[in-house]
């Protein structure tokens, strides 16, 4: 066989190669410039004051190959906060699917006026997020679907079975269970399980603040206020206690002078509760109950004595999960780990969900003992991950079929694709970022046991990750 010689072609060649050996080193360069600006930023960052009696950790992988840029600290576990949410929703979406959704059922016994409740831990159901899940129009559909059925109801019996009963998880302070981000997860939630508690304040400093009313109105429970009066501009520092399983809390702390309905969010003791009371309301209302029904803890009958007349299909997964990670929803963390728990051993509880997450990312690489965490959600301060484990897992997401959906769900904080996280005295920020230059990141930022104020530390953080830019 006769090779013809392209004419200029060797020429050609020599000019690629000679090109390739020139971009070459400035890639290296360039990739060595960025790690000695976060060396310097991350030096310059510890030096701080804040940081006097903290522990820093900072992860920094280049995205495309996964070669290492940064590491300070990368294998010790500290409280994530929030950011432990992008481990739930990549769980989460791996394993139940981008399009899994809940279902809540109601039925009707064949022989007699109960109506069953066949709930599946839907965290969505009464949510103001979507049309379609609004408390109103679900409370409608459920009244007509009675009214089209002919059936007066006098005994409401909920399916709890393969629930657990405890629905707040291990590590969750007092403080935070009777606000709304410390609302727990039921087999049956509703509105998010919060609602909005109206309070109107003196006129100097010291006075006492008096509730004015409930949004939605609150059913079976009742609230005391020890909140007093403080300076204008000081927001909100009240903060309701609740009692596990009591009907009785109490609200403390201050509210700004002259508010006549200033709105402090808190956590339903129960959702399933403060649900049966609405919707007994609505079908007394509607006359398809004319007397407040029962409410049973009942053996549930078989499949042929009773007829399912309504079923409500919560929001897809990626759905939730982009209210999840946008708005730090600490419910539908729970929901989504006890949801996994049930799928993975037929058996909704924390403890399970927590060690089928674990497993999953045994499975794909990750130490399990660098996810020691114990919620979906962040919110318990007893929670230890490394900024490793959660720069692998993103680094796994951005490989998979469902990743436009996780990255859609990320928040942007100072230009960059992240997710945040805050408790008492941790601050974090883990996720994506593309630089000027086309190269692209991923990375987890950790900060516990830090002093002054977290406006300060964030700015502070933000001047370390823009090295990055």
């Amino acid at each position: 066989m006769i090779r013809k010689k392209v004419p200029g072609l060797g020429n050609a060649v020599s000019a690629c190669i000679l090109l390739m050996v020139v971009l070459l080193p400035i890639t290296n360069i360039y990739a060595q410039n960025i790690t000695q600006k976060l060396q310097k930023a991350f030096l310059m960052f510890e030096e701080d004051s804040q940081l006097a009696h903290a522990v820093s950790s900072l992860y920094v992988i280049d995205a495309a190959t996964g070669k290492v840029v940064f590491d300070k600290n990368s294998r010790i576990g500290l409280a994530p906060a929030s950011t432990q949410k992008v481990i739930t929703s990549a769980t989460a979406f791996a394993l139940l699917g981008k399009d899994f959704s809940y279902t809540t059922s109601f039925a009707t016994n064949n022989l007699d006026s109960t109506l069953y409740i066949f709930p599946s831990g839907d965290p969505t159901l009464g949510s103001e997020r979507w049309e379609n899940t609004k408390a109103n129009a679900i409370l409608n559909r459920i009244t007509r679907s009675l009214e089209q059925n002919k059936k007066n109801i006098n005994t409401i019996v909920i399916d709890n079975s393969r629930w657990e009963f405890d629905y707040i998880p291990d590590g969750w302070i007092w403080q935070d269970i009777g606000n709304y981000y410390g609302a727990g997860c039921e087999k049956l939630n509703w509105r998010e399980n919060q609602y909005d508690l109206l309070l109107q304040s003196g006129k100097a400093l010291g006075d006492s603040v008096r509730m004015v009313g409930a949004n939605p109105k609150l059913y079976g429970y009742s609230l005391r206020s020890a909140v007093t009066s403080a300076a204008r501009g000081t927001g909100d520092n009240a903060y309701i206690y609740f009692p596990l399983n009591d009907t009785a809390g109490i609200v403390k702390g201050t509210i700004p002078v002259n508010e006549n309905a200033f709105a402090i969010s808190g956590a339903f003791p129960s959702g399933a509760r403060q649900f049966i009371a609405e919707l007994t309301d609505k079908m007394i209302k509607t006359g398809v109950g004319e007397t407040v029904p029962e409410i049973k803890q009942a053996a549930l009958p078989g499949a042929e004595d009773y007829t399912i007349i309504h079923t409500e299909i919560s929001p897809p997964l990626d759905s939730i999960i982009y209210w999840f990670n946008k708005k730090s929803i600490n419910l539908y963390g729970e929901a989504l780990l006890k949801t996994i728990s049930y799928k993975e051993s037929g058996y909704s509880a924390t403890d399970t969900g927590v060690t089928v997450v674990k497993n999953f990312w045994k499975q794909n690489g990750i130490n399990a003992a660098e996810l020691n965490i114990v919620d979906g959600s962040g919110l318990s301060p007893l929670n230890r991950v490394t900024t490793h484990a959660q720069v692998q897992i993103l680094q796994y997401a951005q490989k998979q079929s469902w990743f436009p959906s996780f990255l859609k769900s990320l928040p942007v904080y100072n230009g960059m694709k992240m997710k945040s996280g805050t408790i008492r005295n941790v601050k974090g920020f883990t996720g994506y970022h593309t630089s000027s230059n086309g190269s692209s990141y991923i990375f987890s930022f950790l900060v516990n046991n830090y002093n002054g104020p977290a406006s300060s530390l964030v700015r502070k953080m933000y001047t370390v990750l823009n090295a990055l830019k």
